[in-house]
């Protein structure tokens, strides 16, 4: 079997490396894998990229430009939004033409347009579609927040303004069109993603799986602490706490929850603040550090595997105050080096952390509840074994091979509903 995984980029972004580790995990069982991106930054043989020329940039500029205008000017939400205006047809490629199964993941950004998905859709190739975010079954927006209009129209969206038509509308309608009779499979990585899927108007004739996305526990595996904080130049006397983001500044990201649980933890446990210590990983980590009342080691983004590793082996605790979130690799990867984690009750996180066996799941965008979240999971007589659960939960549940196993039987079409 031969499958084409399609993404916008080969490594940057959470769809990146999610759509990168299911296809070593398809490799390592047995299937030939290939990604087509548009933005290569490897040299790896089994991710190819489309023909580049002066009209990729052109193209992403174009898109934006469009969402810019009839946002009456505005920039705040750029870039959460995608109305997927221009693209480039990736069913001439030989690895498209090739391939048995053409399986499409994070694709925005003027990588496909609606009209090249719709020729992928009707090429009599078997299409599967895997929801990183809520684009797939929304008129343009990544994440909906409140908004319910997906399950029956979107339209006047929030997020995207129009001066003279309702861009919103137009570009729902067309999806209307293009998934209508379309025989197509949709994976969600969360069952909470996967359920309001199911509830929208663009998902509706078809079926919704839900398998999470994979990760090598192999690499992401329990190191010596106190070796990985001098690999990392991180004091080995403080209890750390680990936050990161690939933009920091992200709203998105909750940062001003953790600053406030930070807040309320020095001023009544003292015992605990005097030990605390925060790591902060990131694009624009240097910008927060006079916002936390305690000692900030701020380290650059870091795309170094074994560097990545080594970071939630140095830290005692990772904690993602994020607003909304699909399945985040991050508590992942976390989980699997046997690090607890903290995270409020929204998207996939209450699917990853079993509230206080293996983690904490606070109260949504409640700062106190946090505060409570990394009191209860840094006490010293229960860190072991949450420590422990935390890796057997990873092992157990989104290992290579038992993903990869649900994949195959996607592609085969050997499926029943949820998985």
């Amino acid at each position: 079997m031969k499958v084409l995984l399609v993404n916008t980029s080969e490594r940057v972004g959470g769809a990146a490396i999610a759509c990168n580790r299911l296809m070593e995990a398809l490799k390592k069982n047995g299937v030939r894998a290939k990604m087509l991106v548009r933005d290569k930054q490897t040299n790896r043989l089994t991710v190819v990229a489309i023909p580049q020329s002066y009209m990729l940039p052109v193209k992403f500029i174009y898109e934006r430009f469009v969402i810019w205008v009839n946002n009456r000017f505005n920039r705040k939400t750029l870039f959460q939004v995608d109305i997927a205006n221009t693209g480039t047809d990736i069913t001439q490629t030989h690895d498209f033409q090739t391939a048995d199964v053409i399986h499409l993941h994070w694709v925005n950004q003027s990588y496909l347009s609606l009209s090249d998905i719709n020729k992928i859709l009707h090429s009599g190739k078997r299409v599967v579609i895997t929801m990183h975010d809520q684009w797939y079954f929304t008129g343009v927006c990544h994440y909906s927040g409140s908004c319910t209009k997906f399950k029956t129209r979107c339209e006047k969206c929030d997020l995207l303004h129009g001066f003279v038509t309702d861009l919103t509308l137009n570009v729902f309608t067309k999806k209307l069109g293009i998934f209508r009779n379309a025989d197509v499979t949709f994976v969600s990585c969360s069952r909470w993603l996967g359920e309001l899927a199911k509830t929208s108007k663009l998902a509706e004739e078809h079926d919704v799986v839900s398998i999470p996305n994979p990760i090598d526990t192999d690499v992401f595996r329990p190191l010596d602490r106190a070796e990985a904080r001098r690999s990392c130049g991180l004091p080995e006397d403080k209890c750390l706490m680990l936050f990161g983001s690939q933009k920091i500044t992200d709203e998105r990201k909750g940062f001003k929850y953790l600053v406030e649980a930070c807040d309320i933890i020095k001023a009544t446990n003292p015992e605990l603040a005097s030990r605390m210590g925060v790591v902060v990983l990131g694009g624009k980590a240097q910008m927060v550090e006079s916002m936390l009342p305690f000692p900030v080691y701020a380290m650059s983004y870091v795309s170094d595997v074994k560097h990545i590793v080594e970071v939630y082996n140095a830290v005692d605790i990772y904690v993602t105050p994020s607003l909304q979130d699909n399945l985040p690799n991050t508590i992942m990867e976390a989980m699997a080096c046997g690090i607890p984690c903290v995270g409020f009750n929204v998207g996939g996180i209450p699917e990853m952390i079993d509230h206080k066996e293996n983690g904490y799941v606070a109260a949504y965008c409640d700062a106190s509840d946090l505060a409570k979240g990394i009191e209860w999971t840094l006490d010293k007589e229960r860190y072991d074994a949450i420590s422990a659960l935390s890796r057997d939960k990873v092992v157990a549940t989104y290992s290579e091979e038992k993903v990869a196993k649900q994949y195959m039987q996607v592609y085969d079409n050997n499926h029943h509903g949820n998985i």
